[in-house]
């Protein structure tokens, strides 16, 4: 089996899963990461607003906030170009973006670490996204910024398959804990 039909069927098995699974559980990764201090004060922090069925971080993204983080979310531009993150606050409207995602109308900014949506991962810390590239491209241009997944602890797979440009994870958070990869 080819690379891209490993990873597209990796894909649809793991999200038929989390269907049903508990967004809520959201509440105990942001407990994780929070106590965990691997967030360095004032860093610039990337988040995502969470999709249908994904890990609900939006108790992170307001615990960061509380404690003086700039936060921003991607705004998905047309397809072959990395994400724009902008500033968000806890009240920013949200924009309807492309693929379903919201995003506000704040200032672009760089984050230099990024919460990372994803499908699957492993313990080397590769990771499975949606398929659209936009975090391969963004974290390409953003080599040195801290990336932490974030998922649910039943998204770890044996193996991911990978390509060479894949950047891997630095760590994951999960209703779990946070462990470093």
């Amino acid at each position: 089996m080819e690379l891209a039909e490993q990873k597209a069927a990796l894909r649809a098995e793991i999200l038929g899963l989390r269907v049903g699974w508990d967004p809520s559980l959201g509440t105990k990764l942001a407990k994780h990461v929070l106590a965990s201090g691997i967030v360095p004060p004032g860093a610039v922090v990337a988040g995502f607003w969470p999709m249908p069925h994904e890990i609900d971080i939006c108790p992170l993204l307001h615990g960061l906030h509380e404690r003086g983080h700039v936060i921003g979310l991607p705004e998905t531009p047309p397809r072959g170009n990395p994400l724009i993150f902008r500033a968000w606050t806890p009240q920013a409207e949200l924009l309807r973006g492309r693929f379903g995602t919201l995003y506000p109308e704040g200032a672009p900014i760089v984050p230099d670490f990024i919460l990372v949506p994803l499908v699957a991962f492993d313990a080397k810390g590769h990771r499975l996204g949606y398929g659209g590239g936009y975090y391969d491209r963004t974290l390409a241009e953003l080599p040195h910024a801290f990336r932490l997944g974030c998922a649910y602890a039943a998204q770890q797979v044996a193996h991911v398959p990978v390509e060479e440009m894949d950047l891997h994870l630095h760590a994951i958070a999960t209703e779990a804990g946070v462990r470093p990869l």
